[in-house]
């Protein structure tokens, strides 16, 4: 296959690249030139949000184009139309944050969408991926693969999420751990979306999908306990009544990243993903995403890149202590 990579230097976009070349296919990656691309691509230079910044995609034939684009959905628009003619189908990583609110557990891809427009600009994440969507298939029809991803874990991740637990614990001592631990959570490896995707193009399939592991596939207690297995750490878990930490005033999902509470918690970890199982999704243990994730961490001195635009998170020690006294 010859797959073009809209970025391919970061996080999920890195991951459509290894899992490529993995395969063995033909891989160009198209960005601005900030990250050097992995070894074994054709890179092309270009800003696709400045004029004339896709003229290095005026010319050549891909079977497949990935696009993890987050931003304005102008720039989706202006690249799916300009290959249109030249790529056999359109991967565009969106977002379950394009279902309007309230979503509740269990919902599935016609649960309805919020208003985006494919010529939008920088609004809302959920408007923007929405808008994202309306470009890709107004460009390729059918031939649009929508992969609705959730929370992303894995190597690589550049928001902090299951990086912050990892450090957390390694440092030992009492956690604050939030109750219940058998909360349900759902998630999907970064390379394992990328595989799916590739795959899934492949065979020609096209629409949106739920792209995350079935509803509780893991749980908080096997996930924290899997990082103090892995980190060798000696942290002892002190769970916490959802109630004690809320009262404290510490936000789920950004101060204690993952954990999430009432419809946040239907929302994020409950989606139906019957759809993108039938079609071949598979998930690799969460043994292996956290682990890959610790020794990746550790190869970069312990401290993981974080997104310009995505704020900082983790508990301050300051309030973890207050709560566990």
């Amino acid at each position: 296959m010859r797959l073009l990579v809209l970025g391919g230097t970061e996080f999920v976009g890195r991951a459509f690249v290894s899992e490529a070349l993995a395969l063995g296919h033909d891989v160009t990656v198209f960005n601005r030139g900030t990250h050097e691309p992995p070894p074994g691509v054709t890179a092309l230079r270009g800003d696709r949000t400045r004029p004339g910044g896709l003229d290095a995609l005026a010319a050549g034939e891909w079977d497949v184009v990935a696009d993890t684009w987050s931003w304005a959905p102008s720039a989706v628009r202006d690249a799916a139309s300009l290959l249109a003619g030249r790529a056999g189908r359109y991967v565009y990583v969106s977002s379950r944050s394009v279902y309007a609110a309230p979503v509740p557990y269990g919902a599935d891809e016609s649960a309805p969408v919020v208003e985006g427009s494919p010529d939008g600009g920088d609004e809302g994440y959920a408007e923007m991926k929405a808008g994202g969507e309306l470009a890709a298939t107004a460009a390729f029809g059918e031939r649009a693969l929508l992969a609705r991803a959730g929370l992303i874990l894995g190597p690589h991740e550049n928001i902090g999420r299951l990086p912050w637990w990892l450090s957390r614990i390694a440092r030992g001592g009492p956690v604050l751990a939030p109750e219940p631990p058998s909360l349900g959570l759902q998630y999907v490896d970064a390379r394992d979306l990328a595989r799916w995707c590739l795959e899934a193009a492949l065979d020609g399939v096209g629409g949106a999908f739920n792209v995350v592991s079935p509803p509780g596939f893991t749980t908080m207690r096997e996930l924290l306990e899997t990082c103090v297995r892995v980190t060798g750490s000696d942290a002892e878990l002190r769970w916490t009544s959802e109630e004690a930490i809320l009262a404290a005033g510490v936000q789920p999902w950004v101060e204690l990243p993952i954990w999430l509470t009432g419809d946040d918690h239907a929302f994020m970890h409950g989606a139906d993903v019957s759809r993108a199982v039938a079609a071949g999704l598979r998930c690799r243990p969460v043994e292996e995403t956290v682990a890959d994730t610790w020794a990746w961490l550790r190869s970069i001195g312990g401290q993981a890149p974080q997104r310009p635009d995505r704020p900082a998170v983790g508990l301050d020690p300051a309030v973890e202590a207050a709560l566990l006294a």
